[in-house]
C-alpha cells in the first residue's frame, strides 16, 4: 500500500462530527423511551387510583355503584382526558368474604403520546360496602 492511501485510510478527519449526530440519536431515542414509560406509568397509577376511589364512593350507605361509576369517569376526566373515561363498569359481588362494590376501568395504553391500543389496559378498584346493624 502506498503511503497516500494509508494516509486517507487512516484519516479520522471529520469523523467526530458523525459520532457526535450517532451518539446524539441514540440518546434521544432513549430519553423518550423512559418519558414514554413514565407517562404510561402515570396513567396506569391515575386510572388505579380513580377506580378505588369510585369504588370507595360506590359503597357508601346511601350511593350506588352508578354513582362510583360517575366518580371515576369524572376524576379521570379530570387528570388525564375524557378519551380515558369511556370504558367504565361497575359490579357488586363478595371480595374477600365481604361484600363490595367493584369498578373496572379498560382504557387505552399511551404508546406514542397520549395514544395507544383501545382497551389494552384494564384496572379494577375494590371496596367493602358500608353496613349498618
Amino acid at each position: 500500500m502506498s503511503a497516500s492511501l494509508r494516509q486517507v485510510v487512516s484519516d479520522d478527519s471529520g469523523s467526530a462530527v458523525v459520532e457526535f449526530v450517532f451518539v446524539g440519536i441514540l440518546l434521544t431515542f432513549v430519553t423518550l423511551g423512559v418519558l414514554q414509560l413514565g407517562l404510561a406509568l402515570h396513567v396506569k397509577n391515575t386510572l388505579q387510583d380513580a377506580a378505588s376511589e369510585g369504588a370507595r364512593w360506590g359503597a357508601l350507605i346511601d350511593s350506588t355503584p352508578a354513582e362510583g361509576v360517575q366518580r371515576t369517569k369524572e376524576l379521570i376526566t379530570t387528570a388525564v382526558g375524557k378519551q380515558y373515561a369511556t370504558n367504565v363498569s361497575a359490579r357488586e359481588e363478595n371480595w374477600l368474604g365481604a361484600p363490595a362494590t367493584v369498578i373496572t376501568v379498560e382504557a387505552p395504553l399511551p404508546m406514542i403520546g397520549l395514544w395507544g391500543p383501545a382497551t389494552s389496559l384494564e384496572v379494577t378498584g375494590h371496596a367493602a360496602k358500608e353496613v349498618l346493624n
